[in-house]
């Protein structure tokens, strides 16, 4: 994290020379993307519960509060938070069938970074194993250089899903049962592309579009191409989120994919930064909001124990 805080303070070297106005509309993208990705949720939601009233504005809530704290706590904690905002909204709903609903909103989002990916590996753009593996702030380097502990986390991973695989088994009937319901919407193609891809697709355009005015805010060359790229290292940066929101791993990759350009270093870490604190900002503001206007407190940690008490209470299968 040494990386990370060094193109921090250079980010405040650059301070005076942020365009506010296009950082304003970088951030407003943002709010739409939420907006846009909460109404494809909903829509996941509302197949998977027939019958149950579910505003929009009650899973944009859980949705937004979700985001802000995977901005500030790594492991994507939040998710765990929009499941239980929204459960407590749904009578009778189980953790069983919610969990996959988030897997269902992620598949648009794969094939897209999957895409992405390819697009910058024909470019020659991404870095080789030699290459990443000694760049000091991208965090999963870890794994790279540790390959033996991570073959064994791998097996003890393995093993887990084994024991979990024996346990589903033994209650096969109705965990399979509450499982398929978070899937529901995959069986209603039309509906499935109509209210699940098409807002997910428009999301990734307002994403970009996002992108694109943050590199304008911080004056590097704003294009759709370097908005495709900055995209690029979002997604490398989320794939092992051990920091939160990717921090220390963007800013060294972001220098890394941007290295043919006439860009100076200096310059992109201040993008980066900006950008990351910026968005930081942005999301746990909204979340807390949300999650105050939807618990009525402020205390993530009554959230927590409220959690933990759901679930102590939840019947077993």
């Amino acid at each position: 994290m040494g990386a990370f805080f060094h193109a921090v303070g250079v980010f405040f070297n650059h301070l005076a020379e942020v365009k506010w106005e296009a950082l304003g509309l970088a951030l407003a993208c943002q709010v739409v993307k939420l907006g846009f990705r909460s109404y494809a949720w909903r829509s996941i939601l509302r197949a998977s519960f027939p019958g149950q009233k579910l505003k929009l504005r009650t899973v944009m809530g859980a949705y937004t509060a979700g985001v802000g704290v995977n901005s500030i706590v790594p492991a994507r904690g939040g998710d765990v938070v929009k499941l239980y905002l929204v459960k407590q909204r749904l009578q009778d709903a189980s953790y069983a069938t919610l969990a996959p609903t988030l897997i269902v909103e992620t598949l648009f989002d794969a094939v897209v970074a999957g895409g992405l990916l390819i697009w910058a590996l024909t470019l020659g753009v991404l870095p080789t194993e030699q290459v990443y593996s000694k760049i000091p702030s991208v965090d999963w380097q870890f794994f790279v250089r540790h390959g033996r502990l991570t073959l064994a986390l791998g097996a003890a991973l393995l093993v887990a899903a084994i024991v979990g695989f024996i346990w589903a088994r033994l209650r096969w009937r109705e965990f399979k049962q509450r499982v398929s319901l978070g899937f529901a919407i995959l069986h209603d193609r039309p509906r499935f592309l109509r209210a699940v891809i098409l807002p997910q697709a428009i999301s990734w355009g307002f994403r970009l579009g996002g992108l694109y005015f943050f590199l304008k805010a911080f004056g590097v060359h704003a294009s759709v191409h370097n908005a495709l790229l900055a995209q690029v290292v979002d997604s490398l940066a989320t794939l092992f989120p051990a920091t939160p929101g990717g921090a220390g791993t963007k800013q060294g990759l972001i220098v890394y994919l941007f290295r043919h350009q006439a860009v100076s270093k200096a310059l992109l870490l201040a993008f980066s930064v900006g950008m990351n604190i910026a968005l930081v900002a942005l999301n746990v503001v909204l979340g807390i909001l949300a999650v105050g206007l939807m618990t009525r407190t402020f205390s993530f940690k009554g959230l927590r124990a409220a959690s933990r008490a759901d679930e102590t209470e939840q019947p077993t299968p």
